[in-house]
């Protein structure tokens, strides 16, 4: 029987980095290099076309960063982080990579990294991390200040202050700037806990708001109330988001 061959993807904004971990792996006849990529946004463009087994990822990188890169990616590659900064050890693990090498590493300890990421690729489908954990590790400051959205290879990253609201949609968020609309795979639960609560607020189990988007609120005939947004747009208001929104105001923070 053949031995199994395996795609790999190498992203590294260096290119000598990128040089190494490509004449480690040329010795592998079995381990074939679909791409090359110098920066987050082609590393996340030729995953979505080759579906690579394997991912050498550097974290910090211009554009988008590693944690960034893998919560756009579905589905989820056998994962190698490859950086030069150690803080971010115990995230890569958190987001169920195989293995974190610390540059400048060794050919014995790449050959280390490279088993146990086959062996993962090996074991089947991985239940990798959901995009919540993604998300939460994309980012090492809080509160976020930008959110990444890929549509088909095209991802846009949106800086929170250019956001409106937030509206729950099922799994998923939708995310309202000036200009459109934007859908992530995230629950507005755990978007919510990523946020400046001094900036954002939940004001309905479905809706979270930028808080210098308020205009006013409004009380409908029924007694309940309705958030109006400078641009015009009318969101529901629940009675405990009420109640979170006139502590603010009350705080003077509105």
């Amino acid at each position: 029987m053949s031995e199994r061959t395996y795609t790999a993807i190498i992203v590294d904004d260096e290119d000598l980095a990128r040089a190494i971990v490509q004449e480690h792996l040329g010795v592998h006849p079995e381990i074939r290099v679909v791409a090359s990529c110098a920066n987050g946004f082609e590393a996340v463009k030729a995953a979505t076309e080759h579906k690579p087994d394997l991912l050498f990822l550097d974290i910090q990188m211009p554009k988008l960063n590693g944690f960034e890169v893998l919560e756009l990616l579905d589905p989820q590659p056998t994962v190698v982080f490859i950086t030069a900064y150690d803080q971010h050890a115990l995230k890569a693990f958190e987001v169920h990579a195989v293995d974190y090498l610390l540059k400048p590493f060794d050919a014995e300890r790449f050959e280390e990294a490279l088993v146990r990421a086959k062996a993962r690729c090996d074991q089947g489908a991985p239940s990798g991390p959901q995009p919540a954990e993604l998300s939460d590790a994309a980012r090492s400051d809080w509160p976020l200040d930008r959110l990444v959205v890929k549509d088909g290879t095209k991802v846009t990253l949106i800086p929170l202050a250019k956001l409106d609201y937030v509206q729950a949609q099922d799994d998923y968020v939708l995310l309202k700037t000036p200009e459109k609309s934007h859908l992530k795979q995230q629950t507005i639960s755990s978007l919510e806990t990523r946020l400046d609560p001094n900036r954002f607020l939940r004001i309905h189990r479905s809706f979270i708001i930028q808080l210098d988007r308020l205009a006013r609120l409004e009380q409908t005939p029924s007694e309940s109330w309705i958030a109006v947004l400078h641009d015009g747009t009318r969101l529901p208001v629940s009675k405990s988001g009420y109640a979170r929104l006139k502590a603010m105001l009350e705080k003077g923070s509105v």
